[in-house]
């Protein structure tokens, strides 16, 4: 397997208030972690800044005018009580997306088997019209209207396992049967929305899990529902929104997942991606606000995507 990182050189940038959980840090654990020498084979690039006009693709123009007129010339301005923006933090969201693009781009040009981007601000809150949840633009997609656009993928599958429902994901194509979109999910929790019930034009599959549950409540509803549902879509490529807050530590939710079970998943859905479409998947960074739980996540994804070999600890069919 040929894994890319995409690394993201600015994410500083991007500024939140003293003791927020999405601060800078959070790349820092992950290329610290990344380092080692078991990820040597890893194929590196720094994401390259991306054009914001194609926020347009998937979101009302009014967005990015409520980002720049927010932005204070110094210090930190509010659009939510969770959604912070400073001066330069549209410099971050230009090369989360270039970063984005450029991973698309090597795993469908056949560059890369798979890849993921390691960047921030994360984006799978922010709605149509609306920027919220920490996320400024919905990168993720962006990314499934230019796989479709550019790329000539007719179907196209998100798979989000970001503890928190991706609200803006669902908002964005709940009625769009070219892409699939599936969560799990805390349950209940912020934003609040992914209840089973909400299923768009049967392309959308919520999986809500409750406060307290393992990985072992995770692998159920994925064999039962998501991969079933996934595998039947029959994707031209999977992009995945990696959230890394169901680990354990994590202090905004509840979950027990463990670095384990980031393996399973990922080996897992690149058994689809190698069946459906020549192992194209392409994994996007998105929450995770323990340092340590977050790298202990990461690891375990990218050494997955590295290898095609998950550990065997836990593993049931």
């Amino acid at each position: 397997m040929t894994t890319l990182l995409v690394s993201q050189t600015n994410g500083d940038t991007h500024k939140t208030p003293k003791g927020h959980a999405e601060r800078p840090e959070r790349l820092e654990a992950i290329a610290n972690v990344l380092a080692q020498p078991r990820f040597g084979r890893l194929a590196r690039e720094d994401a390259p800044a991306g054009d914001l006009a194609l926020a347009e693709l998937v979101h009302a123009p009014s967005v990015l005018d409520v980002i720049r007129k927010m932005r204070p010339a110094e210090g930190i301005g509010q659009i939510d009580p969770d959604t912070f923006v400073s001066g330069k933090s549209l410099d971050a969201v230009g090369t989360a997306l270039g970063g984005g693009l450029r991973a698309l781009e090597a795993v469908v040009m056949g560059e890369a088997d798979n890849a993921f981007v390691a960047a921030r601000p994360p984006g799978h809150h922010a709605e149509r019209d609306r920027s919220m949840g920490f996320c400024l633009i919905n990168t993720i997609a962006i990314l499934a209207r230019q796989a479709q656009r550019l790329h000539g993928a007719e179907r196209v599958a998100i798979v989000d396992f970001d503890v928190h429902h991706g609200n803006g994901t669902q908002d964005i194509f709940k009625d769009d049967k070219s892409v699939f979109y599936a969560s799990s999910h805390q349950w209940p929790l912020y934003p609040g929305t992914g209840r089973p019930e909400e299923t768009g034009v049967g392309n959308v599959v919520n999986c809500p899990l409750p406060e307290g549950s393992d990985g072992q409540a995770m692998r159920e509803v994925y064999r039962e529902r998501i991969f079933p549902a996934l595998d039947a879509f029959r994707p031209d490529i999977i992009l995945v929104s990696a959230g890394f807050d169901a680990e354990r530590r994590d202090p905004l939710a509840q979950l027990e997942w463990v670095a384990d079970d980031y393996a399973w998943l990922t080996g897992k859905l690149l058994d689809i991606a190698d069946r459906r479409c020549s192992n194209r998947l392409v994994s996007m960074l998105e929450g995770g606000y323990d340092l340590a739980g977050l790298a202990s996540g990461v690891a375990a994804h990218v050494g997955v995507l590295l290898t095609g070999e998950a550990g065997t600890e836990h593993e049931e069919d």
